[in-house]
């Protein structure tokens, strides 16, 4: 399956195509069986997402939050010029979507959608958008797609190969994600604003754990179906690891 009939099945989903782009697409859906079965994966994980994940309303730090990233900046956009007011474009789009965000319980926080993410990537076709195990590759994709690159380090001496990278989007946040792998588990490792820091102890959520801390910056998540002593010692692993500059 290529590129563009993902993002075709993701349209015809959500209902963006228009009729005669509909017929042809259900037409292509009848022939191909992989991209019928594509289809049938992602809206069992939509349906699991809407019958497993709590509803609740938008909590007032939620909305704080909101308010907060649709205040105009127009210093900040004639420092950073055109392509900055594109991305204050592409963030108003998003923020005029936010009735259709899905509510979290405050104690969890972003953790499960964090978690949503992971499952999300496990049901497609990788979990990842730029494939290698080489940490010199891996880094520089998200250079230019975000505004700070996370740390890379090689931890496959110590059981943990990279595996790749994509970009998640965590509430309103793109968030660069890195993948590692443990046997058969996969790891997802995402890095976010420091203000988005976990506020307690967290909790399994729907058999995967979620591991948290901070560098800097950025708060690191880490989510796995792992047990939770052998995620800790990724997370060490990381921490102790040499980045790649």
């Amino acid at each position: 399956m290529t590129e563009n009939d993902q993002l075709l099945l993701n349209a015809y989903i959500d209902g963006e195509l228009d009729p005669a782009h509909v017929l042809e697409f259900e037409r292509r859906l009848a022939e191909d069986s992989a991209l019928a079965d594509e289809r049938s994966r992602i809206e069992a994980l939509r349906g699991a997402m809407r019958t497993r994940l709590p509803r609740a309303a938008a909590s007032p730090e939620l909305r704080r939050r909101v308010a907060a990233l649709a205040r105009p900046q127009p210093f900040a956009i004639a420092r950073r010029g055109w392509g900055a007011m594109a991305a204050s474009i592409a963030l108003a789009f998003a923020i005029g979507s936010a009735a259709t965000y899905l509510a979290i319980r405050p104690e969890q926080g972003e953790a499960e959608l964090l978690v949503s993410s992971h499952m999300r990537a496990l049901m497609a076709s990788q979990p990842v958008e730029v494939a290698s195990s080489d940490r010199h590759t891996v880094k520089p994709w998200f250079n230019g797609k975000l505004p700070q690159s996370p740390r890379v380090v090689d931890l496959a001496a110590q059981g943990f190969p990279l595996e790749g990278g994509r970009i998640d989007v965590i509430g309103l946040t793109p968030a660069p994600t890195l993948v590692y792998r443990a046997r058969q588990h996969v790891i997802s490792l995402t890095a976010l604003p420091v203000a988005l820091r976990a506020r307690g102890p967290i909790q399994p959520i729907e058999g995967y754990n979620v591991v948290e801390w901070t560098d800097g910056p950025l708060a690191y998540w880490a989510v796995s179906d792992l047990a939770a002593p052998e995620l800790e010692n990724f997370a060490k692993a990381f921490r102790a690891g040499e980045a790649e500059p």
